[in-house]
C-alpha cells in the first residue's frame, strides 16, 4: 500500500493524544479522590470503572470494526473521551465524586471504541514482514504519552488545581479525533477498500487457539500487576503527603525507558519470533516490581521505574504479534478487542482485590504481591506449548 507510512503516522499521532488524554490522569485519579476521602476500596472501585466499562465495550468496537466502521470507531472514541473529560472538571469543581464516576464510565466505553481498531488497523497497514517494527512505533506512542502525560498532569494539578489537569483530557481527545479523521482520509477508503472489512465469511472461532488464548491470560495477570503501581503507588505517596508530580516524574522514567526499548523489541519480534522477546521483557519487569517493594520511595524508586519501562517496551509489541498478528484479517478488529479485554479485565482485577488488600494491609501492603503475580503471567505465556504445541504465536 502506497500510503501507507502516512497512514500509520496519522494513525499513530491520533493514539498519542488519545493516550495522552488517559496519561495525563494517572497521577491524579487516585489523589483527587483521596482528597474527597474515599476510603482505599472506593479509590480501587472508582478508578476500575473505567476498566470495567472498556472491558464490556471491546467487543462493541470490534465488532463495529470488522463491519468497516473502524474509522468512526476512531473518531468516536475520541470524543467521547473529550465529553469524559470535561465531566472529571466539572466534578473537580463541585467536589461531586458521582460526576467523576459517570466520566469514568464514559472513558471506559470510549477506549472499548477505540483501540480494538486502532490496533487491528496498524497491523493491516503494516507491509509485510514489518509487523512486529509497526507495532513497535505505535508502542512508542504509548510511551511518549507515559513521559508527558503523567509529568504534565502532576504539575498542573499541584500547580492550577485538580480541573485544571483534568481539562486537559477534554483537550488532548479532541486533537486525537481531529488526527483520526485525517487519518480516515488517508488510509480508510483504501484499506476497507482492499481488504474488505465487511465481516461477512468471518469465523470466530479463530480466535480459540491456544495462543490465543494462552497471551490473552498472560496480559490478563500482566495488567493485574501493573494495575498495582498505577492505582496504588500515587494514593501511596498522597497519604505520605507527597505532591502528584511525585509519581508524574514516576511514570515518565517508565515511560523513557520503554520508549527506549519499543523498536529493539518490535524488530527482535520480527527477527526472533514473539516468545523469546516477550519472555526477556516479562523477567525484567519481574525485576522492576521487586525493585518496587525493596525501594518504594523517591528518589530511589525511580530504579524500578526504569527496569519495569525497559521490560515493558520489550514485551508489548511481542506479545501484541503473538496474539493477532496470524489472525485472518476479516475478524482482527475483533481479535483486538477480544485480546485487549483481558487488559481491561486484568486492570479491573487488580484494582479490586488489591484495592481490598490496601484496606487491610495500607497501600505499601501492595507492593510485595506484584512480582508472583508477574511470575503467573509469564508461566501463563507458555501455556500454548504444553495443550497446543503453538509456542510462538
Amino acid at each position: 500500500m502506497e500510503n501507507w507510512f502516512k497512514g500509520v503516522w496519522l494513525l499513530n499521532l491520533s493514539l498519542f493524544f488519545f493516550f495522552l488524554g488517559i496519561s495525563v490522569l494517572t497521577p491524579v485519579v487516585s489523589p483527587f479522590l483521596v482528597s474527597l476521602r474515599a476510603e482505599p476500596f472506593l479509590v480501587g472501585l472508582i478508578t476500575g470503572v473505567t476498566s470495567g466499562l472498556s472491558l464490556l465495550s471491546k467487543p462493541i468496537g470490534g465488532a463495529v470494526g470488522d463491519r468497516g466502521y473502524r474509522f468512526h470507531a476512531l473518531v468516536g472514541g475520541n470524543l467521547l473521551g473529550a465529553l469524559a473529560g470535561t465531566l472529571y472538571a466539572l466534578s473537580a469543581v463541585s467536589g461531586n465524586i458521582y460526576l467523576f464516576a459517570v466520566g469514568r464510565a464514559i472513558h471506559g466505553f470510549s477506549m472499548g471504541f477505540f483501540f480494538p481498531p486502532s490496533l487491528s488497523t496498524a497491523v493491516d497497514l503494516a507491509p509485510p514482514g514489518r509487523v512486529g517494527e509497526t507495532l513497535g512505533w505505535r508502542g512508542m506512542m504509548f510511551s511518549l504519552g507515559n513521559i508527558i502525560g503523567p509529568a504534565l498532569g502532576g504539575y498542573i494539578s499541584d500547580a492550577l488545581g485538580f480541573s485544571a489537569a483534568f481539562s486537559f483530557t477534554a483537550v488532548f481527545s479532541l486533537l486525537g479525533a481531529a488526527f483520526a479523521f485525517e487519518a480516515w482520509k488517508e488510509a480508510g477508503i483504501s484499506l476497507d477498500g482492499e481488504n474488505g472489512v465487511s465481516g461477512e465469511g468471518a469465523s470466530y472461532r479463530a480466535l480459540l487457539t491456544a495462543t490465543f488464548i494462552g497471551v490473552s491470560l498472560a496480559l490478563f495477570f500482566f495488567s493485574v500487576s501493573y494495575s498495582g503501581v498505577t492505582t496504588f503507588l500515587p494514593a501511596y505517596y498522597k497519604v505520605l503527603r507527597l505532591p502528584q508530580r511525585v509519581f508524574g516524574y514516576y511514570m515518565m522514567v517508565l515511560g523513557t525507558f520503554s520508549l527506549a526499548t519499543r523498536m529493539a523489541g518490535g524488530k527482535g519480534t520480527d527477527r526472533w519470533g514473539p516468545l523469546p522477546v516477550a519472555t526477556t521483557g516479562m523477567l525484567i519487569v519481574i525485576g522492576g516490581y521487586v525493585s518496587l517493594y525493596l525501594y518504594p520511595l523517591p528518589l530511589r524508586s525511580y530504579l524500578s521505574a526504569a527496569i519495569i519501562g525497559a521490560g515493558f517496551g520489550l514485551s508489548v509489541p511481542a506479545m501484541q504479534v503473538m496474539a493477532i498478528g496470524n489472525l485472518p484479517q476479516r475478524i482482527r478488529t475483533m481479535g483486538s478487542g477480544v485480546y485487549t479485554m483481558f487488559l481491561d479485565l486484568g486492570t479491573l482485577a487488580g484494582q479490586v482485590s488489591l484495592g481490598y488488600v490496601a484496606q487491610l494491609r495500607g497501600y505499601a501492603g501492595v507492593f510485595p504481591l506484584l512480582p508472583a503475580i508477574a511470575v503467573v503471567a509469564l508461566l501463563t505465556l507458555y501455556l500454548p506449548r504444553f495443550v497446543g504445541g503453538e509456542g510462538n504465536g
